[in-house]
């Protein structure tokens, strides 16, 4: 993605509004006359699973309003990076990778604000699956989607875990989990599919489970319009099948995964500065400015 900054200029009594778009782990200096910021924190997502595996877990979303920050200070902008997919199955099967948590930091008393990664989707595992083994999906920010078999319905990873929060705002509701659990892995041929990775959405967040005929869809992620449109962000990954197509992934922005977080803040003089990091991981920063009167 690339990170665009768009830097509306204005008159003195105006509004000011700056969206910033980061692409890695970076660090932002706070600047002078900014108090305050709004934030959006998102996770890096899970791999998916190998053989009839479960979709990767979305990462945990969280956001909120007028958190407290100091001028001049530095900020440590986290990107997680995105989990691995299973390419082990069989005997010795691992389920996909957990993604990387994404998160904001800064010197005391500031208190970091963390999202978890998403749990990675079941993998086969023969001999000695089973429950608790890695046929079920893995716990984070979402949960992964169990494995589909025959033999063992494989279980959906919890989702918020560790536990935490989201206070809401930027066009987002208050939610008391960063993500929803995947779903489970079906028993039935001839598609023994796995269960979708679970999503942000409170409603509709958590993964579909398997069946004989298709994977289960990946639960759907949480909109926001942290970055001036309304985006979803956070859905899981579909559910894999034996022969034909998996199940469809989750409403959102993404993909492997995904992180953002917003940073807004008011001026003196009743100028607003809104400052917006989204961040996805990859390997090169890209930025373009524009620049327009309010």
């Amino acid at each position: 993605m690339t990170g665009i900054l768009n830097l509306i200029i204005g008159s003195l009594g105006r509004r000011f509004t700056i969206i910033q778009t980061f692409t890695a782990t970076s660090t932002w200096t706070c600047p002078t006359g900014v108090t305050s910021v709004d934030y959006l924190i998102v996770g890096a997502g899970g791999g998916g699973g190998k053989d009839r595996g479960g979709g990767g877990g979305a990462g945990g979303f969280r956001t909120g309003t007028g958190l407290a920050v100091t001028a001049g200070s530095d900020y440590t902008i986290t990107v997680g990076g995105a989990g691995s997919g299973s390419t082990t199955s069989g005997s010795g099967g691992l389920r996909g990778g957990t993604g990387g948590a994404s998160s904001i930091a800064g010197p005391s008393p500031f208190s970091t604000i963390s999202s978890a990664g998403g749990g990675g989707g079941g993998s086969w595992v023969s001999p000695g699956g089973g429950a608790g083994s890695n046929q079920d999906g893995g716990s984070g920010g979402s949960g992964g989607g169990g494995e589909g078999n025959g033999v063992y319905a494989s279980a959906g990873g919890a989702g918020n875990s560790p536990s935490a929060s989201s206070d809401g705002g930027n066009g987002a509701p208050s939610n008391p989990q960063q993500g929803r659990s995947g779903g489970s892995g079906s028993t039935s041929g001839p598609q023994y599919a796995g269960g979708g990775g679970g999503g942000a959405d409170a409603t509709n967040g958590a993964g579909g489970n398997g069946t004989g005929s298709a994977g289960g869809a990946g639960g759907t992620g949480t909109t926001s319009t942290i970055s001036g449109s309304s985006l979803a962000y956070a859905g899981g990954g579909g559910g894999g099948t034996e022969v034909s197509s998996g199940g469809p992934g989750g409403s959102s922005i993404g993909g492997n995964g995904g992180v953002g977080l917003l940073l807004a803040a008011m001026l003196p003089l009743q100028i607003v500065v809104q400052v917006v990091v989204e961040a996805v991981q990859q390997t090169t920063v890209e930025m373009d400015q524009t620049a327009s009167s309010s």
